[in-house]
């Protein structure tokens, strides 16, 4: 198996060696990272290869690593993962992109490489606030359009900012700020004298 995916990794660099950044096999898969500027020639190079054939996407999200492991991260906080499988082949590979400006983070669309991109990137746009460029239809998909924030971005409030409501009164949905106080849950445990025996 180590040897199949240094054969992989060798084969991986050999081919995108300019281009990416750096690449690492941990727990039995090969990651591969690089800058948003070669993501679209990393991605098609990979897809197209005949020595590679990742023919499919299986999954792509978004990550914040403002925090990292519980310690904090020095590098670029926000990145795009997709995990790449080729059928003919029989292997997966990680491709990991890093948004260049944490204020604004904005990656290349990928979905003329891999179609179904579409609704795994607006995703990763409604819950960290990822931007792709050139996407047919970037766009809210599980948050409400009116939905300020993005709740999978590591500093966004556990409680939110805003809650809605049917407000019978008006007959209509309304929004108001959150009404609800933040409480820290420590679990105890109360046993009875003589418990378990």
């Amino acid at each position: 198996m180590a040897s199949k995916m240094e054969a992989l990794k060798s084969s991986v660099e050999s081919l995108l060696a300019p281009i990416i950044v750096h690449s690492t096999i941990a727990k039995g898969e090969l990651t591969i990272v690089c800058k948003a500027e070669n993501l679209l020639e990393v991605a098609t190079k990979l897809r197209d290869s005949a020595e590679l054939s990742f023919e499919q996407c299986i999954d792509m999200c978004g990550m914040d690593y403002s925090t990292y492991r519980d310690e904090s991260w020095d590098g670029l906080r926000f990145a795009a993962v997709y995990q790449l499988l080729s059928l003919k082949h029989n292997q997966r590979i990680r491709l990991r992109c890093f948004a260049e400006d944490d204020d604004f983070p904005v990656l290349p669309t990928l979905t003329a490489v891999w179609s179904c991109l579409n609704w795994y990137e607006r995703e990763a746009f409604d819950l960290f606030g990822l931007m792709f460029d050139e996407h047919p239809d970037l766009r809210r998909i599980l948050t409400d359009y009116g939905f300020v924030g993005h709740p999978f971005r590591k500093d966004f409030p556990v409680s939110g900012f805003v809650e809605m409501r049917y407000d019978a009164s008006q007959q209509r949905v309304v929004y108001q700020p959150v009404s609800i106080e933040p409480r820290e849950i420590t679990p105890r445990i109360i046993r009875e004298e003589n418990y378990g025996g």
